[in-house]
């Protein structure tokens, strides 16, 4: 029998992305779902660029000395000029290397109020929502409903009146007045995924409830928690710029926006620039958190 000879094919197949392929696809679609907001780009930028200044202030200010107790008369009350871009105050102390620096103060507020005060709030909420229409439940959110129930402002004012003035008290201020937010916005979600059918399932299956509240629950509510967070930094500089303006925030000569607003507010309408610049440094801060917050906002829901 003569021999046959069959032409084998064979059919690689396609290979699978690698764990870096995949993160970088996951990032290139997220950046696409965020940048559609021309906006939130402007936030994201302002965003950056406050950060960068705040970390290398001693590197990019004109005069970091005047960011402590520095004195120099001969240059006191000057106007915006070449030499200082926003003026000087009645002792002679740079404007825009003190609201540089001022950031710092800001930022760390922000950063440190948020990271307790997220926490405390998800898990909080995360429990009442899980137990929903127990003891528990009624505990965690009649003691939230209490501090809610009180505004913000007020609180943070009276928790930091009591303490010694200083950055830490103050953002001790915020963070108690903070976590019921979290706890609101988790409780409303847990609430309600409590009792979807995976929830259901992994009970039915044995699963512990650490492992159901941590693992089945709570990342369903991070979206939102991330949301929150990113508009929120903007509103946590705004009330630490609120208590360092009746002087329970950051003390002198350590530069505060909101102390800066004050201070110059004694010298109006003379020296103007005192406490305009400050408060507009305060403005644009807030607005690209805010921006920025839409952008996340908008990324995550887009990308569900």
């Amino acid at each position: 029998m003569a021999n046959k000879n069959f032409l084998a094919v064979t059919v690689e197949k396609p290979r699978e992305k690698g764990k870096w392929h995949r993160f970088w696809d996951r990032v290139s679609r997220y950046w696409y779902h965020f940048s559609r907001n021309k906006l939130s780009v402007v936030g994201l930028a302002i965003v950056v660029l406050v950060i960068i200044l705040a970390i290398f202030a001693p590197l990019v200010t004109p005069y970091p000395e005047h960011a402590g107790p520095f004195v120099d008369y001969k240059n006191a009350g000057q106007p915006p000029s070449a030499k200082y871009w926003l003026g000087t105050d009645p002792i002679g102390r740079d404007i825009f290397s003190r609201i540089i620096f001022a950031f710092r103060g800001a930022l760390v507020m922000s950063i440190l109020v948020l990271a307790i005060a997220v926490p405390v709030g998800t898990v909080f909420g995360l429990l009442a929502g899980f137990y929903h229409g127990t003891i528990i439940d009624t505990v965690i959110m009649r003691i939230s409903d209490i501090f809610l129930s009180v505004p913000s402002l007020v609180l943070a004012l009276a928790i930091a009146a009591v303490l010694k003035p200083n950055l830490m008290n103050s953002m001790i201020a915020v963070t108690v007045m903070w976590w019921p937010w979290y706890t609101r916005l988790v409780y409303g979600m847990a609430s309600s995924i409590r009792n979807d059918y995976f929830v259901i399932a992994a009970e039915l299956s044995g699963a512990s409830k650490f492992h159901i509240i941590f693992r089945e629950i709570l990342p369903n509510c991070l979206s939102p928690v991330f949301t929150k967070m990113a508009l929120d930094v903007g509103w946590v500089i705004l009330i630490g710029a609120s208590l360092s303006f009746v002087g329970l925030g950051e003390q002198p000569p350590t530069p505060a926006l909101g102390q800066m607003v004050s201070d110059g507010a004694r010298y109006l309408p003379q020296l103007w620039w005192m406490s305009v610049f400050p408060a507009l440094a305060i403005i644009i801060v807030i607005l690209g958190f805010n921006l920025f917050g839409d952008g996340i906002r908008d990324m995550l829901q887009s990308s569900r």
